[in-house]
Protein backbone atom coordinates (compact mmCIF):
# COMPACT_ATOMS: atom_id res chain seq x y z
CA UNK A 1 0.00 0.00 0.00
CA UNK A 2 1.44 3.40 -0.87
CA UNK A 3 1.88 6.03 1.87
CA UNK A 4 -1.13 8.30 1.17
CA UNK A 5 -3.41 5.25 0.95
CA UNK A 6 -2.01 3.92 4.25
CA UNK A 7 -2.59 7.28 5.94
CA UNK A 8 -6.15 7.38 4.61
CA UNK A 9 -6.82 3.86 5.86
CA UNK A 10 -5.55 4.78 9.34
CA UNK A 11 -7.38 8.13 9.57
CA UNK A 12 -10.30 8.06 12.01
CA UNK A 13 -13.77 8.29 10.45
CA UNK A 14 -14.60 11.14 12.81
CA UNK A 15 -12.04 13.86 13.53
CA UNK A 16 -14.27 16.91 14.09
CA UNK A 17 -11.59 19.50 14.88
CA UNK A 18 -9.43 18.73 11.83
CA UNK A 19 -9.35 21.81 9.52
CA UNK A 20 -10.75 19.91 6.53
CA UNK A 21 -13.62 18.59 8.68
CA UNK A 22 -14.47 22.09 9.94
CA UNK A 23 -14.30 23.47 6.40
CA UNK A 24 -16.75 20.86 5.07
CA UNK A 25 -18.01 18.05 7.34
CA UNK A 26 -20.57 16.73 4.84
CA UNK A 27 -18.42 14.25 2.83
CA UNK A 28 -17.29 12.79 6.20
CA UNK A 29 -20.94 12.34 7.21
CA UNK A 30 -21.71 10.55 3.93
CA UNK A 31 -18.92 8.15 4.74
CA UNK A 32 -20.20 7.57 8.30
CA UNK A 33 -23.78 6.94 7.19
CA UNK A 34 -22.55 4.50 4.56
CA UNK A 35 -19.83 2.65 6.46
CA UNK A 36 -20.73 2.81 10.14
CA UNK A 37 -23.99 4.58 11.02
CA UNK A 38 -23.59 3.86 14.75
CA UNK A 39 -19.87 4.52 15.10
CA UNK A 40 -17.77 4.14 18.27
CA UNK A 41 -15.33 7.09 18.32
CA UNK A 42 -11.75 7.11 19.62
CA UNK A 43 -13.07 8.96 22.71
CA UNK A 44 -15.45 6.09 23.49
CA UNK A 45 -18.72 7.72 22.40
CA UNK A 46 -21.34 6.38 20.03
CA UNK A 47 -21.92 8.55 16.98
CA UNK A 48 -25.28 8.32 15.21
CA UNK A 49 -25.50 9.75 11.68
CA UNK A 50 -28.74 8.58 10.02
CA UNK A 51 -31.89 10.69 10.05
CA UNK A 52 -34.22 7.94 11.31
CA UNK A 53 -31.91 7.06 14.24
CA UNK A 54 -31.21 10.68 15.21
CA UNK A 55 -34.85 11.80 15.13
CA UNK A 56 -35.83 8.68 17.09
CA UNK A 57 -33.26 9.24 19.85
CA UNK A 58 -34.25 12.91 20.33
CA UNK A 59 -37.76 11.80 21.34
CA UNK A 60 -36.85 8.56 23.16
CA UNK A 61 -37.19 8.66 26.97
CA UNK A 62 -34.50 5.97 27.29
CA UNK A 63 -31.96 8.67 26.39
CA UNK A 64 -31.32 11.53 28.80
CA UNK A 65 -28.66 14.13 29.61
CA UNK A 66 -27.08 12.95 32.91
CA UNK A 67 -24.50 15.73 32.55
CA UNK A 68 -22.69 15.34 35.89
CA UNK A 69 -22.12 11.60 35.47
CA UNK A 70 -21.12 11.98 31.82
CA UNK A 71 -18.61 14.78 32.59
CA UNK A 72 -17.16 12.92 35.58
CA UNK A 73 -16.54 9.85 33.43
CA UNK A 74 -14.79 11.98 30.89
CA UNK A 75 -12.73 14.29 33.09
CA UNK A 76 -12.61 12.61 36.51
CA UNK A 77 -14.58 13.05 39.75
CA UNK A 78 -13.31 16.58 40.49
CA UNK A 79 -14.60 18.18 37.28
CA UNK A 80 -17.63 19.75 39.01
CA UNK A 81 -15.21 21.84 41.12
CA UNK A 82 -14.49 23.80 37.93
CA UNK A 83 -16.82 26.86 37.82
CA UNK A 84 -17.62 26.44 34.14
CA UNK A 85 -18.75 22.81 34.53
CA UNK A 86 -20.64 23.54 37.75
CA UNK A 87 -22.51 26.32 35.96
CA UNK A 88 -23.29 24.08 32.96
CA UNK A 89 -24.64 21.36 35.26
CA UNK A 90 -27.50 23.78 36.12
CA UNK A 91 -28.38 24.62 32.50
CA UNK A 92 -31.85 23.44 31.58
CA UNK A 93 -30.23 22.20 28.35
CA UNK A 94 -28.21 19.69 30.41
CA UNK A 95 -31.02 18.66 32.79
CA UNK A 96 -33.41 15.73 32.86
CA UNK A 97 -36.95 15.86 34.27
CA UNK A 98 -38.17 16.90 36.81
CA UNK A 99 -35.55 19.70 37.02
CA UNK A 100 -35.66 20.29 33.28
CA UNK A 101 -39.47 20.62 33.38
CA UNK A 102 -39.34 23.11 36.27
CA UNK A 103 -36.61 25.30 34.72
CA UNK A 104 -38.09 25.32 31.23
CA UNK A 105 -41.51 26.16 32.65
CA UNK A 106 -40.06 29.37 34.10
CA UNK A 107 -38.86 30.77 30.78
CA UNK A 108 -41.16 29.26 28.18
CA UNK A 109 -43.67 32.15 28.46
CA UNK A 110 -41.10 34.59 27.07
CA UNK A 111 -40.86 32.54 23.85
CA UNK A 112 -44.51 31.95 22.97
CA UNK A 113 -45.41 32.31 19.28
CA UNK A 114 -47.46 35.42 20.09
CA UNK A 115 -44.67 37.17 22.00
CA UNK A 116 -42.07 36.36 19.37
CA UNK A 117 -44.35 37.49 16.52
CA UNK A 118 -44.82 40.81 18.38
CA UNK A 119 -41.04 41.37 18.18
CA UNK A 120 -41.04 41.71 14.37
CA UNK A 121 -41.12 45.55 14.29
CA UNK A 122 -38.25 45.75 16.79
CA UNK A 123 -36.20 43.19 14.82
CA UNK A 124 -36.82 45.15 11.60
CA UNK A 125 -35.76 48.38 13.33
CA UNK A 126 -32.47 46.85 14.55
CA UNK A 127 -31.66 45.44 11.09
CA UNK A 128 -32.38 48.79 9.41
CA UNK A 129 -30.29 50.73 11.96
CA UNK A 130 -27.40 48.30 11.45
CA UNK A 131 -27.55 48.73 7.66
CA UNK A 132 -27.92 52.53 7.91
CA UNK A 133 -24.64 52.54 9.85
CA UNK A 134 -22.64 50.42 7.36
CA UNK A 135 -24.09 51.26 3.91
CA UNK A 136 -22.07 54.50 3.45
CA UNK A 137 -18.83 52.52 4.00
CA UNK A 138 -19.28 50.33 0.93
CA UNK A 139 -18.01 47.24 2.75
CA UNK A 140 -18.52 45.23 5.94
CA UNK A 141 -17.90 41.94 7.67
CA UNK A 142 -21.29 40.23 7.41
CA UNK A 143 -20.63 38.39 10.67
CA UNK A 144 -19.34 41.09 13.03
CA UNK A 145 -21.03 44.14 11.51
CA UNK A 146 -24.35 42.53 10.62
CA UNK A 147 -25.25 39.00 11.75
CA UNK A 148 -23.84 39.44 15.27
CA UNK A 149 -25.47 42.75 16.26
CA UNK A 150 -29.08 41.74 15.70
CA UNK A 151 -29.45 38.67 17.96
CA UNK A 152 -27.24 40.24 20.65
CA UNK A 153 -29.49 43.33 20.69
CA UNK A 154 -32.68 41.25 20.82
CA UNK A 155 -31.49 38.95 23.63
CA UNK A 156 -30.30 42.06 25.57
CA UNK A 157 -33.82 43.48 25.11
CA UNK A 158 -35.39 40.23 26.35
CA UNK A 159 -33.08 39.96 29.37
CA UNK A 160 -33.51 43.64 30.29
CA UNK A 161 -29.81 44.48 29.86
CA UNK A 162 -29.61 48.32 29.92
CA UNK A 163 -28.49 50.16 26.76
CA UNK A 164 -25.43 51.59 28.49
CA UNK A 165 -24.09 48.08 29.28
CA UNK A 166 -24.39 46.69 25.77
CA UNK A 167 -21.16 47.86 24.13
CA UNK A 168 -19.33 45.21 26.18
CA UNK A 169 -21.55 42.53 24.67
CA UNK A 170 -21.16 43.84 21.10
CA UNK A 171 -17.38 43.78 21.55
CA UNK A 172 -17.45 40.32 23.18
CA UNK A 173 -15.43 37.45 21.76
CA UNK A 174 -17.18 34.42 20.30
CA UNK A 175 -14.90 31.64 21.48
CA UNK A 176 -17.15 29.85 23.96
CA UNK A 177 -18.28 27.14 21.55
CA UNK A 178 -15.40 24.75 22.20
CA UNK A 179 -16.94 23.51 25.46
CA UNK A 180 -19.68 21.69 23.51
CA UNK A 181 -17.30 19.79 21.21
CA UNK A 182 -16.92 16.01 21.60
CA UNK A 183 -13.15 16.39 22.01
CA UNK A 184 -12.10 16.89 25.66
CA UNK A 185 -10.94 20.37 26.71
CA UNK A 186 -7.31 20.93 27.67
CA UNK A 187 -6.54 22.33 31.16
CA UNK A 188 -5.76 25.69 29.50
CA UNK A 189 -9.14 25.71 27.75
CA UNK A 190 -10.89 24.87 31.03
CA UNK A 191 -9.05 27.74 32.77
CA UNK A 192 -10.09 30.12 29.98
CA UNK A 193 -13.71 28.90 30.22
CA UNK A 194 -13.68 29.37 34.01
CA UNK A 195 -12.44 32.95 33.64
CA UNK A 196 -15.17 33.79 31.09
CA UNK A 197 -17.79 32.14 33.30
CA UNK A 198 -16.70 34.14 36.38
CA UNK A 199 -16.87 37.40 34.39
CA UNK A 200 -20.39 36.54 33.19
CA UNK A 201 -21.47 35.64 36.75
CA UNK A 202 -20.15 38.95 38.05
CA UNK A 203 -22.05 40.91 35.43
CA UNK A 204 -25.35 39.05 35.80
CA UNK A 205 -25.27 39.31 39.60
CA UNK A 206 -25.18 43.11 39.16
CA UNK A 207 -28.08 42.86 36.72
CA UNK A 208 -30.08 40.80 39.26
CA UNK A 209 -29.54 43.52 41.89
CA UNK A 210 -30.69 46.16 39.41
CA UNK A 211 -33.85 44.21 38.52
CA UNK A 212 -34.67 43.57 42.18
CA UNK A 213 -34.64 47.33 42.74
CA UNK A 214 -36.13 48.30 39.37
CA UNK A 215 -38.28 45.45 38.01
CA UNK A 216 -38.99 45.55 34.26
CA UNK A 217 -41.02 43.63 31.71
CA UNK A 218 -38.14 41.26 30.99
CA UNK A 219 -36.99 37.71 31.53
CA UNK A 220 -34.42 38.59 34.21
CA UNK A 221 -37.07 40.27 36.38
CA UNK A 222 -39.31 37.23 35.93
CA UNK A 223 -36.52 34.83 36.97
CA UNK A 224 -35.36 37.00 39.91
CA UNK A 225 -38.94 36.90 41.23
CA UNK A 226 -39.01 33.10 40.82
CA UNK A 227 -35.73 32.90 42.76
CA UNK A 228 -37.18 35.01 45.59
CA UNK A 229 -40.03 32.50 45.80
CA UNK A 230 -37.31 30.00 46.86
CA UNK A 231 -39.06 26.83 45.69
CA UNK A 232 -38.75 27.48 41.96
CA UNK A 233 -35.15 28.48 41.39
CA UNK A 234 -31.90 28.59 43.37
CA UNK A 235 -29.42 31.45 42.93
CA UNK A 236 -26.94 29.14 41.19
CA UNK A 237 -29.64 27.96 38.76
CA UNK A 238 -30.70 31.56 38.10
CA UNK A 239 -27.16 32.65 37.22
CA UNK A 240 -26.38 29.57 35.11
CA UNK A 241 -29.58 29.76 33.08
CA UNK A 242 -29.28 33.48 32.36
CA UNK A 243 -25.75 32.76 31.03
CA UNK A 244 -27.24 29.93 28.93
CA UNK A 245 -30.07 32.12 27.59
CA UNK A 246 -27.66 34.90 26.67
CA UNK A 247 -25.30 32.51 24.82
CA UNK A 248 -27.95 30.36 23.17
CA UNK A 249 -29.99 33.46 22.39
CA UNK A 250 -27.46 34.88 19.97
CA UNK A 251 -24.71 32.35 19.11
CA UNK A 252 -26.71 30.02 16.88
CA UNK A 253 -28.65 32.83 15.19
CA UNK A 254 -25.41 34.57 14.17
CA UNK A 255 -24.39 31.29 12.53
CA UNK A 256 -27.78 30.72 10.90
CA UNK A 257 -27.61 34.15 9.23
CA UNK A 258 -23.92 33.77 8.26
CA UNK A 259 -24.18 30.18 6.98
CA UNK A 260 -27.40 31.03 5.12
CA UNK A 261 -25.83 34.03 3.37
CA UNK A 262 -22.74 32.03 2.42
CA UNK A 263 -24.91 29.24 0.96
CA UNK A 264 -26.96 31.75 -1.04
CA UNK A 265 -23.99 33.60 -2.52
CA UNK A 266 -22.29 30.29 -3.37
CA UNK A 267 -25.45 29.35 -5.31
CA UNK A 268 -26.17 32.34 -7.57
CA UNK A 269 -29.24 30.69 -9.13
CA UNK A 270 -30.84 30.41 -5.66
CA UNK A 271 -29.81 33.97 -4.79
CA UNK A 272 -31.42 35.28 -8.01
CA UNK A 273 -34.56 33.24 -7.29
CA UNK A 274 -34.92 34.64 -3.77
CA UNK A 275 -34.41 38.21 -5.02
CA UNK A 276 -37.06 37.64 -7.69
CA UNK A 277 -39.46 35.92 -5.29
CA UNK A 278 -38.94 37.38 -1.79
CA UNK A 279 -42.03 35.49 -0.54
CA UNK A 280 -39.86 32.32 -0.56
CA UNK A 281 -37.86 33.57 2.45
CA UNK A 282 -39.72 31.40 5.00
CA UNK A 283 -39.00 28.19 3.11
CA UNK A 284 -35.46 29.40 2.34
CA UNK A 285 -34.72 29.69 6.08
CA UNK A 286 -35.82 26.05 6.59
CA UNK A 287 -33.52 25.03 3.75
CA UNK A 288 -30.58 27.01 5.23
CA UNK A 289 -31.20 25.24 8.55
CA UNK A 290 -31.16 21.87 6.78
CA UNK A 291 -28.33 22.57 4.36
CA UNK A 292 -25.72 23.88 6.82
CA UNK A 293 -27.01 23.73 10.39
CA UNK A 294 -25.52 26.14 12.92
CA UNK A 295 -25.74 23.32 15.50
CA UNK A 296 -24.16 20.15 14.13
CA UNK A 297 -24.58 17.78 17.05
CA UNK A 298 -26.40 17.15 20.31
CA UNK A 299 -25.49 14.59 22.98
CA UNK A 300 -27.51 12.14 25.08
CA UNK A 301 -26.74 9.40 27.62
CA UNK A 302 -28.33 5.94 27.62
CA UNK A 303 -30.49 5.67 30.76
CA UNK A 304 -30.85 1.89 30.23
CA UNK A 305 -29.28 -0.80 28.01
CA UNK A 306 -30.19 -0.19 24.35
CA UNK A 307 -30.23 -3.07 21.87
CA UNK A 308 -32.30 -1.72 18.99
CA UNK A 309 -29.95 0.91 17.52
CA UNK A 310 -28.53 -0.47 14.27
CA UNK A 311 -26.67 -3.67 15.08
CA UNK A 312 -25.08 -2.20 18.23
CA UNK A 313 -25.82 -3.06 21.82
CA UNK A 314 -25.19 0.06 23.89
CA UNK A 315 -24.91 -0.37 27.67
CA UNK A 316 -26.56 2.00 30.14
CA UNK A 317 -24.55 5.15 30.92
CA UNK A 318 -22.87 5.53 27.51
CA UNK A 319 -22.70 8.83 25.61
CA UNK A 320 -24.53 8.89 22.28
CA UNK A 321 -23.86 11.82 19.93
CA UNK A 322 -26.57 12.69 17.39
CA UNK A 323 -25.17 14.27 14.22
CA UNK A 324 -27.90 16.75 13.30
CA UNK A 325 -25.93 18.05 10.31
CA UNK A 326 -25.63 14.53 8.92
CA UNK A 327 -29.30 13.65 9.52
CA UNK A 328 -30.31 16.83 7.64
CA UNK A 329 -28.54 15.59 4.51
CA UNK A 330 -29.48 11.92 4.71
CA UNK A 331 -30.77 10.79 1.26
CA UNK A 332 -33.20 8.48 3.08
CA UNK A 333 -34.99 11.60 4.38
CA UNK A 334 -34.29 13.91 1.41
CA UNK A 335 -34.10 11.72 -1.70
CA UNK A 336 -33.85 14.69 -4.10
CA UNK A 337 -30.13 15.61 -4.05
CA UNK A 338 -29.71 16.45 -0.35
CA UNK A 339 -26.30 18.09 -0.97
CA UNK A 340 -27.90 20.74 -3.19
CA UNK A 341 -29.30 24.04 -1.89
CA UNK A 342 -32.92 24.34 -3.05
CA UNK A 343 -34.99 27.11 -1.46
CA UNK A 344 -38.18 25.67 -3.05
CA UNK A 345 -37.61 22.18 -1.57
CA UNK A 346 -40.90 20.78 -0.22
CA UNK A 347 -41.43 19.21 3.25
CA UNK A 348 -38.25 20.43 4.90
CA UNK A 349 -38.16 19.37 8.55
CA UNK A 350 -34.63 20.14 9.71
CA UNK A 351 -33.44 18.63 12.98
CA UNK A 352 -31.26 21.70 13.60
CA UNK A 353 -33.26 22.78 16.66
CA UNK A 354 -33.13 19.32 18.23
CA UNK A 355 -36.30 17.52 19.23
CA UNK A 356 -38.31 16.07 22.08
CA UNK A 357 -38.29 17.85 25.45
CA UNK A 358 -35.09 19.74 24.58
CA UNK A 359 -36.45 21.26 21.33
CA UNK A 360 -34.93 24.75 21.11
CA UNK A 361 -37.01 27.32 22.99
CA UNK A 362 -35.89 30.12 20.68
CA UNK A 363 -36.46 28.28 17.38
CA UNK A 364 -39.21 30.62 16.19
CA UNK A 365 -37.30 33.73 17.28
CA UNK A 366 -34.18 32.57 15.40
CA UNK A 367 -36.25 31.91 12.26
CA UNK A 368 -37.84 35.38 12.34
CA UNK A 369 -34.51 37.12 13.02
CA UNK A 370 -32.85 35.30 10.10
CA UNK A 371 -35.84 35.92 7.82
CA UNK A 372 -35.89 39.69 8.45
CA UNK A 373 -32.08 40.05 8.40
CA UNK A 374 -31.54 38.19 5.11
CA UNK A 375 -34.54 39.59 3.22
CA UNK A 376 -33.74 43.19 4.29
CA UNK A 377 -30.09 42.79 3.29
CA UNK A 378 -31.04 41.50 -0.20
CA UNK A 379 -33.56 44.30 -0.66
CA UNK A 380 -31.34 47.15 0.52
CA UNK A 381 -28.01 45.95 -0.88
CA UNK A 382 -28.85 44.20 -4.15
CA UNK A 383 -25.28 44.77 -5.44
CA UNK A 384 -23.61 43.11 -2.43
CA UNK A 385 -20.93 40.52 -3.23
CA UNK A 386 -18.75 38.35 -1.03
CA UNK A 387 -15.00 39.00 -1.13
CA UNK A 388 -14.19 35.29 -0.83
CA UNK A 389 -17.10 32.88 -1.11
CA UNK A 390 -14.81 29.94 -1.93
CA UNK A 391 -12.57 29.87 1.10
CA UNK A 392 -14.09 31.80 4.00
CA UNK A 393 -12.70 31.59 7.52
CA UNK A 394 -14.60 29.12 9.73
CA UNK A 395 -14.49 29.24 13.51
CA UNK A 396 -12.39 26.37 14.92
CA UNK A 397 -15.37 24.70 16.62
CA UNK A 398 -17.44 21.77 15.43
CA UNK A 399 -20.78 21.67 17.29
CA UNK A 400 -21.47 25.38 16.80
CA UNK A 401 -20.75 25.68 13.10
CA UNK A 402 -20.20 29.21 11.92
CA UNK A 403 -17.92 31.66 10.18
CA UNK A 404 -15.32 33.83 11.87
CA UNK A 405 -15.55 36.49 9.15
CA UNK A 406 -17.46 36.97 5.93
CA UNK A 407 -16.22 40.19 4.25
CA UNK A 408 -18.48 41.72 1.60
CA UNK A 409 -18.60 44.91 -0.46
CA UNK A 410 -21.02 46.77 -2.75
Amino acid sequence: MNEPAQAAAAAPLFNPLAPEFIKNPYPHYDELRRRDPVHLTTHGMYLVSRHADVSGILRDKRFGKDFVERSSRRYGPKIMDEPMFRSMSHWMLQQDPPDHTRLRGLVVKAFTARRVEDMRPRIQEVVDQTLDRVIPRGKMDLIEDFAFRLPVTIICDMLGIPEEHRETFYAGTRDSGRVLDPVPLSPAEIAQGNAANMMAQMYFKQLFELRRKQPGDDLTTQLVQAEEDGTKLSNEELTANIILLFGAGHETTVNLIGNGLLALYRNPDQLALLKARPELIGNAIEEFLRYDSSVQMTGRVTLEDIDDLGDRKIPKGETVLCLLGSANRDPAAYPDRPDRLDITRPNIRPLSFGGGIHFCLGAQLARIEAEIAISTLLRRLPELRLDDAEDPQWRPTFVLRGLKHLPASW
